[in-house]
Order: structure tokens, then C-alpha cells, then sequence
């Protein structure tokens, strides 16, 4: 056998090998042990599934036709062996994209976060519930080391190519499980929210338009349209949850001095000591009340800034005094996905004002808190610790039966109604109280 016959020979062996291995990736339903309550939502199930199954099939249609080409066409060695790498290229590719899957779904087996995930992916589409015109994506959260989360966006561009089909959110395992653990997620949520909103753009546009002429004021005007993204996450965050999201954001960021008051444009995200005033003048803005000064003071306190050098003081003092009037060009967005609300009328921000969180917390009741959406119910825990009217090992405590009370009803097909409060905790509330 001459050495191109027997080189093209061993191409389609393994071209066939290639297609064999392909067979063996099975559908997730197939695959994967978890009880029902830890299961993934069905339209996430689906909508991985269609895609997977989608590369599945062209690449299996790809590599039957080399093979079938080999037998029918005169090519040269090199040729073939080009056209077979960029076959296993894609193979990999497929592979790569399945385990990106299999590590937010295989955690599902665990006892217990299995459950806690589901009950998180409840909580992560309900701080995505938007308009009825804005098409949200499904969720799906998995944990990871580290004390920081991150999200996938749905419909970005997944490695070796193809439209991410859901958002895969990783949640860091070292805040389960309080209710710091909604700061993290919904922060995380917020980016995907804010895509889906062209939030980016259009808050961008804005702060433009109002760059000061001073040179020095331009530069640290700047350093918000770099950090954008990042803002508009801790806006939704806030929005959703109160004074639990800020909380939560003093967790994560509490870190080595040095790096909390490190300015680098380098980083997305803001400084982290400016960071947790912007929380609370976006918690000022959208829920008045005196406890955002007392917490800003509290975060002070615990990182003075004295003794730092003048010209950074300098710095820090000019972002905090656009803190307001970026908080206020945030609440007054009116992307066109929204047909003219603005974010403060969809995010429903009356609902969570901590005067009402307060008075409805001296009524309430583990189920009845379990009815609510999810992201109020993390909002009125929250609001409870920050007054020490509930200890850690009780919040700890009401957050797991929650998440397991919240994966248990979509394991049941009985989804909470985040757009009416019918028979709702409100109602055991006087009127005149509300």
C-alpha cells in the first residue's frame, strides 16, 4: 500500500473513531442523578439540550462527508489532514461547551446544594422578571471556590463558537448559605439584565453628555464609563434586595486595605471603598432613609482614609461627590425595551422601602415569607438583620428552608406569581399601615 493510500486510510479511521466518540455524548436527562427538586428548569434543560444537540448533528453531518469525500475525491495527504484537525478542532469544541454545562448542572447529585442551586435558580429568575415584552432567558447557578460570583450571559458567544442558549451564574460557595448569598447572585443577574436592556449604551450616552470641562474632574468622570458595567449590576442588586445587597457587597470587598482603595482603570470594577458608597447612595436614592448614612459611616470606620496619600484622597473625595448624581442618572434610565418606564417603575422599588420591610417583618411568618418572590423575601431578611431583629444562625436557618421550599414548588410545577400579591403577605397588613 503506497504511503498516501495508507495515509488517507488512517484518516478515515479515525474520522470514524471521531464520529464513535461523538455518539457517546448524551443527552444531560440521560446522564445526569439528582433528585427532582435539584433539577434544572425545563427551559433550561431544553434549551441546552436543542443546542447541544444542534452541534451534535452538523459535526456528525461534517465528518460523514470527509469520510465519504476520501472515498470519492482524489486529495492530497496534506489536504485531507488539514480538513480532519479542523474536524477535531470542532469536536473539542463541542466537548468544550458541554462540560461548560456539566459543571453548573453535575453539582445537582449533591444532597442538599443540589436543592439550595434550584432554589437559587428560582431567586435568579425572579430577579430577572422584567416586562412582558422583554423575553428574559432561563438560569442556571452552580458553585465555585472564591469569594466572588460571575455570570454567562445568555447570548453571548461560547468557546469555538455558537450563541450561549442560558445563563449560567457561579456562586461562590463560601456564602452559603445566608442571605449575603442574593448580593452575589443578583448582582450577577443584573449584567444580564442590563444587556437585555441595552442598559450599557444608553447610560453611557449620558454620562458623556455631562463629562465637566475641568481636566482633572473629566478624568475622574471617566472612571464611572469605565466601570459601567459593573455599576449598573450593583444598581439592579440594590434594587431588588435594599440593604441586603450592600451588606452582602461589604462581605465580598472587605478585603486587605491596600486593595480597598486601590484606583485602577484596568479593573471593571470600581474601587472597592468607593464602591460601597455608590451601594449606598443608590440605596439613599431609590429607599430614603437615615440607615444608608449610618451604614456608609460604619464602612468609613472601618476604613478611615487616613494616612493615605494626598492626591488619592483627592481622588476618592471627587468620585464620592458624583456618587448622587450618578445614582440619579441611573434611576432615571429609560431604555426603549421598557417603552418609556423608567427602571425605578419596573423594578417596583415602593415594594421594598425599609419603613415597609420593617413594619411587615413584626408579622411574619417562615410561610408566609416562602409565598413571596424570592428576591423581596432575601430583601425583608436582609432588612431584619441589618435592625438585629433576627441572629445569623436564624437567618442561615430561614434562607436554606427557603431555597429548598422554592426548588421543591418548581419541581411541582406551582411557580410563584412575582406580578400579583393576591393572598400575599401584604394583605395581613391594616391599610393604613401600608
Amino acid at each position: 500500500m503506497s504511503i498516501p493510500t495508507l495515509a488517507l486510510s488512517w484518516l478515515e479511521q479515525e474520522a470514524r473513531a471521531l464520529l464513535t466518540r461523538l455518539e457517546r455524548v448524551r443527552s444531560f436527562a440521560l446522564t445526569e442523578t439528582m433528585v427532582p427538586a435539584a433539577a434544572i428548569s425545563p427551559a433550561a434543560q431544553r434549551a441546552i439540550e436543542i443546542y447541544l444537540g444542534r452541534a451534535k448533528r452538523v459535526l456528525r453531518t461534517q465528518i460523514l462527508e470527509f469520510i465519504d469525500s476520501l472515498h470519492h475525491q482524489t486529495f492530497a495527504v496534506s489536504l485531507a489532514q488539514q480538513q480532519f484537525t479542523m474536524l477535531r478542532l470542532r469536536f473539542n469544541a463541542v466537548l468544550t461547551q458541554l462540560d461548560i454545562f456539566v459543571d453548573a448542572i453535575s453539582q445537582r447529585a449533591e444532597a442538599q446544594n443540589g436543592v439550595w442551586l434550584a432554589g437559587l435558580d428560582a431567586a435568579a429568575s425572579d430577579a430577572l422578571n422584567l416586562e412582558p415584552d422583554v423575553v428574559a432567558p432561563p438560569l442556571i447557578c452552580y458553585l465555585d471556590r472564591g469569594h466572588g460570583a460571575a455570570i454567562r450571559r445568555a447570548r453571548t458567544r461560547l468557546p469555538g463558537g455558537g450563541e450561549n442558549p442560558v445563563a449560567i451564574v457561579r456562586v461562590p460557595r463560601e456564602r452559603m448559605v445566608g442571605s449575603g448569598i442574593a448580593s452575589s447572585l443578583v448582582h450577577e443577574v443584573g449584567h444580564q439584565a442590563a444587556a437585555l436592556l441595552g442598559l450599557i449604551p444608553s447610560v453611557t450616552t449620558v454620562l458623556e453628555a455631562m463629562t465637566p470641562e475641568d481636566p482633572f474632574e473629566a478624568i475622574v468622570w471617566k472612571c464611572w464609563e469605565r466601570w459601567i458595567s459593573e455599576v449598573l449590576a450593583d444598581f439592579w442588586s440594590v434594587a431588588k434586595l435594599g440593604i441586603t445587597s450592600s451588606l452582602g457587597l461589604m462581605a465580598v470587598v472587605s478585603l486587605p486595605r491596600y486593595f480597598v482603595f486601590r484606583v485602577s482603570l484596568n479593573d471593571p470594577h470600581p474601587t472597592p471603598w468607593i464602591r460601597v458608597k455608590l451601594s449606598c447612595a443608590i440605596g439613599q436614592r431609590l429607599y430614603p432613609h437615615p440607615q444608608w448614612e449610618r451604614l456608609a459611616q460604619m464602612w468609613e470606620a472601618m476604613y478611615p482614609v487616613d494616612g493615605l496619600p494626598e492626591s488619592q484622597k483627592i481622588w476618592l473625595q471627587q468620585l464620592e461627590q458624583q456618587l448622587p448624581i450618578l445614582a440619579d442618572v441611573l434611576a432615571q434610565q429609560q431604555p426603549s425595551a421598557l417603552r418609556g418606564k423608567a427602571l425605578t417603575d419596573v423594578l417596583e422599588v415602593q415594594k421594598r422601602q425599609p419603613a415597609r420591610l420593617q413594619k411587615i417583618f413584626i408579622h411574619l411568618k417562615l410561610e408566609q415569607l416562602q409565598d413571596l418572590p424570592p428576591t423581596l423575601a432575601f430583601a425583608l431578611l436582609g432588612q431584619a438583620r441589618w435592625d438585629a431583629q433576627i441572629s445569623p444562625e436564624q437567618e442561615s436557618q430561614w434562607v436554606s428552608r427557603l431555597l429548598t421550599h422554592w426548588a421543591l414548588r418548581r419541581a411541582l410545577e406551582q411557580p410563584c406569581n412575582i406580578r400579583t400579591e393576591r393572598n400575599s403577605l401584604w394583605s395581613i397588613l391594616p391599610s393604613k399601615q401600608m
